[in-house]
C-alpha cells in the first residue's frame, strides 16, 4: 500500500503538528490526516473522532488499509465530547463551518485552560471565528493560507491566552507581520476589498433606515484593508 497522500490544506494542518504530539483529529471523515502523521512517523497514536458512523466507518476503512487500525482510537461523538482534555495537546478541527468551530470549543470549557494547541481550518464565516476566539480566552498564534484549486483556505493556529483586540480589517484578513511568509496574502487583500468596495457600492444606493450602520461598518473595514495592503505592498519590496 502506497503511503497516504494530502490535499494542500490538510498538508498545512500536518506541518503543525510537532514531533511527538498526542493528535486528535475532530470531524476526521475518512482520516487523511492521523493516517499521514502516522505513516511519517510524526505522531505514534491518534484519536479520530466523527459526529456520524458514516464517516467514522471510512475512517476505520482507511486505517486498515494502511495498517494503522491498532494505533487510532475511533470515536463517536459531537465535537470534543469523546476526548478527555489529558488525552491530546494538539487538536485539529477542520472541515466545517467557523460558528460550528466555535461551537465546538464553547461547549469543552477544558479548552481555554492548560497547554492545548488547537488547528481551525474553518470553510465559512472566517472573520466570526477569530472574532470568537478573540472574545473567548484564546489567542491565534499564527495563520496561513492556502490554495487548493481556486480556493483559499485558513490554518489558524490557536492557543488558551489573551488576545488583543482585532481592527475592522483584521478581523477579516487576519493580522500580518513584517517578514511574514504569505506568497496569497496580496491577492487575498485585494480579493476582500473588492468584495467589500461592491458592497459599499450597494449599501450607498440603499434607502433602507437600517442600513446606515452597516455602511459605517463597511467604510472603516475598507478603510482598514486598505491600509493593511499599503503596508504589505511596502513590506514585499
Amino acid at each position: 500500500m502506497r503511503p497516504i497522500m494530502l490535499t494542500p490544506r490538510l498538508l498545512a494542518l500536518s506541518r503543525q503538528v510537532p514531533r511527538g504530539a498526542r493528535f486528535a483529529d475532530v470531524g476526521t471523515d475518512h482520516a487523511r490526516l492521523p493516517v499521514w502523521l502516522l505513516e511519517q512517523g510524526v505522531i505514534e497514536q491518534a484519536i479520530a473522532t466523527d459526529l456520524r458512523e458514516g464517516p467514522l466507518q471510512r475512517a476505520r476503512q482507511t486505517a486498515a488499509r494502511h495498517g494503522l487500525t491498532e494505533r487510532i482510537s475511533f470515536r463517536l461523538g459531537d465535537g470534543l465530547a469523546p476526548v478527555r482534555p489529558e488525552e491530546a495537546d494538539v487538536i485539529a478541527i477542520a472541515g466545517m463551518g467557523g460558528e460550528t468551530i466555535a461551537s465546538i470549543l464553547e461547549t469543552a470549557a477544558w479548552t481555554r485552560e492548560g497547554e492545548h494547541t488547537f488547528l481551525l481550518q474553518p470553510m465559512t464565516s472566517v472573520p466570526d471565528l477569530r472574532l470568537w476566539l478573540a472574545g473567548h480566552g484564546f489567542s491565534i498564534q499564527r495563520e496561513e493560507l492556502i490554495r487548493e484549486g481556486e480556493t483559499l483556505y485558513h490554518t489558524m493556529q490557536a492557543r488558551p491566552g489573551p488576545m488583543s483586540a482585532l481592527s475592522p480589517g483584521e478581523a477579516w484578513a487576519g493580522r500580518q507581520y513584517r517578514g511574514m511568509d504569505s506568497p496569497w496574502r496580496t491577492e487575498y487583500l485585494t480579493l476582500l476589498l473588492n468584495r467589500t468596495s461592491r458592497a459599499l457600492e450597494g449599501l450607498r444606493r440603499s434607502t433602507k433606515p437600517g442600513d446606515a450602520g452597516r455602511l459605517e461598518e463597511l467604510t472603516e473595514r475598507y478603510a482598514d484593508l486598505a491600509r493593511m495592503k499599503e503596508e504589505w505592498d511596502k513590506w514585499q519590496r
